[in-house]
Order: C-alpha cells, then structure tokens, then sequence
C-alpha cells in the first residue's frame, strides 16, 4: 500500500499565522488575513490538485463556510481533486444526506468523500439546537448512517431505531462510486461506531505509539465485524529544504501567539466533550514550553487551533522519515495543512512529495 496525500481547504480564513484573522483585527503588522472568498479557494484547490493531493478536506462549523456548498462551487476549478466534506450527521436527515451524496456524486464525476463529525463542542451543538448528549450522538450517528447507506442501497429501506424512523429510504439514482465515510472518534462510544462504518478511521496526529494502540482498537473491534477499514492521520505540516529552516517557522508561529490569547482558548478547548479534544490537550498542557512530543511532532498549534493540533517539523527527509513511521503502523491516508495553505501546499507538493515518490510511497501519477 502506499500513502494518498490529501490537503485542506481553509474555508475559515487563512494566513500567515495560525490566528492570523484575529492579529489583523488588532491591527497587528504583518498579519493580514485572506477571506474564504471563492477565488481564493479556489487558488488553494488547484494548487493541491497541480502538486499531487489526491483531496482536500473541507471542514464544518459555523465558524467557516458550510462544506457541501463551497466544495460544489469548486468542481469547475478541477478536474482530478476529490473533496472530503466535513458535515455534523445530527442536524441531517439521513436520507437527505444521501440524496444530497448522491447528486454530488453525478455531478463532481464521482469525487465525493464523507467526513462523519459526530461533535464534540457542545457551544456549537447548541447553535444547532442538538442537546444531545456525547454518548448518545454516537449512537445517534450509529443509526443515521445505517439509514445512509441503505438509502444507497438498490430497494427502498425501512428502519426503526431510537433516533430515527424512515419508510422507503431511497435516493433518485444511487450514487457511483458510493462515497467512502471517513470518521474520527477516540472515544469508548466511537470506536465501535467506526468499526462499524468507516471506510477510513481518521485519527489527529498523536505520537506513534498512542496511534499504533488506538488503530489497534479499531482494527480488532472491525476484525471481528468481517471488516477491514482503512486508516488515516490528520497532522500540519512545516517542511523545508533544511530542519533549522523548518524549526525556524515553526518558532515564528509560536512567537506570534499571545499568551493571553493561549489561555482563552484553552480554556475554551478543555470544556471540550471530545474525548480527543481532550487527548490533543494533554500533549501539551497548555504550556508554551515542551511542545516537541516526539521526533518531529510539534504541538504549538493545539495551544490556540481546536481540532487537529500538532505538526510534523523537519527538513523534507526528516518528515518523509516520520510519514514512513506511520505508514509502517497502517496509516495510508495522510491529511496534511500549512499555514499559508496556498504556499504551503507548494512547499509539500515540490518537497515533501517528491520524497516520498522517490522511496516508493507514493505513486508517481496524479490521481485520474
């Protein structure tokens, strides 16, 4: 097997640094934010397609352009580059999400993939109206995508859960390919979800050995379902020609963070219900001091950035060494960021890359 590189859309907003919108507001030098606008990312998509990602993954939140929507406007833009679309399954009728899959998929030439965020922050839940607890959402997803692939299916499907009742769940065609679910979860309550649905388990970029124990979990809990998905890591990425150039903007990031600022979102990220929230904080524990986590791993992005929190550091060999390691644990699907994502998804596809095509991890053609 060999490593499928994907990127990130940064329907938030992008920059120069991890919180470059809220540095500019200050009037900070330097700082200038770039609007989600569609011409922008559109810049950023065909820039991952013509380096070689084989996606990008565009997240979900009212924090950032909804993901369905934007990816759509963006098909004419490529041609190749398939679009991971990050959506909350509780505030979406299954079979509404199927249609939708469906249509995407007849339009796009099949270059649809699922993102599954069963939630985590329960400030945005609530904007939602979603009072569900964490345990029930799991089980809440457990149902919706039971109901999702079944309307996929070539009959009409009745299910009766806890969450959900539908009649004749269907879709106008199905759709080809179907799209693969990708789905996160480090809780007790997702892992059997997983292991049940996903086609790739996706996990944030943890040191290797606590990688190795959670994908094992999964890999047995799926074993013994009859299954066998695939896996995948979320990380940022700092790579340059040389490690002291790398750890140099790795040291700039961090020199442009407030300590004011780190400790308002920490605080905001321990109220967390996301047990791997709560994993990516206890890597760092807040502190400005100790964020190299393991050969390469740096985690100076989780102290203000929710969600994916650490980034591989190092020159192009270093970090194509550390990508090995993971992949020799069973990683396949790597989802990799830098801030600016424009020029940094430059810096990869002309680095980084071309590394890994050379020690025969990645293929040499560009997905078609």
């Amino acid at each position: 097997m060999t490593v499928v590189p994907h990127w990130f859309l940064p329907t938030a907003g992008d920059g120069r640094t991890i919180v470059a919108r809220r540095h500019a507001d200050r009037g900070e030098a330097g700082s200038t934010p770039r609007d989600p606008d569609i011409d922008y990312l559109a810049q950023v998509a065909r820039a991952a397609q013509a380096q070689g990602f084989d996606g990008v993954l565009t997240p979900t939140g009212t924090y950032c352009e909804d993901a369905w929507l934007t990816t759509a406007a963006l098909l004419r833009d490529t041609s190749t580059l398939r679009y991971l679309v990050a959506f909350r399954p509780g505030v979406l009728s299954p079979t509404l999400a199927a249609q939708m899959a469906s249509t995407y998929q007849r339009i796009s030439g099949g270059r649809l993939l699922l993102n599954i965020v069963t939630g985590g922050d329960a400030v945005e839940q609530l904007r939602f109206g979603d009072r569900a607890a964490h345990d029930e959402r799991y089980a809440r997803t457990d149902e919706f995508l039971t109901v999702l692939r079944a309307a996929w299916g070539a009959e009409p499907a009745d299910f009766t859960g806890e969450h959900y009742r539908v009649e004749g769940a269907t879709t106008f065609v199905p759709p080809d390919p179907l799209p693969q679910i990708y789905f996160g979860g480090s809780s007790d309550a997702a892992l059997p979800v997983a292991a049940r649905h996903a086609d790739v388990y996706l996990t944030w970029g943890e040191p290797p050995e606590a990688v190795a124990e959670k994908i094992g979990r999964v890999r047995k809990l799926a074993d013994d379902l009859g299954r066998s998905p695939r896996f995948g890591i979320r990380l940022h990425v700092i790579t340059r020609d040389t490690a002291d150039e790398a750890w140099a903007q790795a040291r700039a990031l961090l020199d442009a963070l407030d300590p004011d600022e780190i400790d308002r979102a920490q605080a905001t990220l321990r109220s967390s219900q996301s047990v791997g929230q709560q994993r990516m904080l206890a890597l760092h524990g807040g502190s400005r001091e100790g964020l190299t986590i393991a050969p390469n791993l740096w985690a100076g992005v989780g102290l203000v950035r929710g969600g994916a929190g650490t980034a591989l550091v190092g020159s192009h060999t270093e970090v194509a060494d550390r990508i090995a390691e993971y992949h020799d644990l069973g990683i396949e699907e790597f989802v990799l960021s830098g801030y600016p994502h424009l020029e940094e998804a430059y810096r990869v596809g002309e680095g980084l890359l071309p590394e890994l095509r050379r020690r025969g991890l990645l293929d040499r053609a560009v997905r078609s």
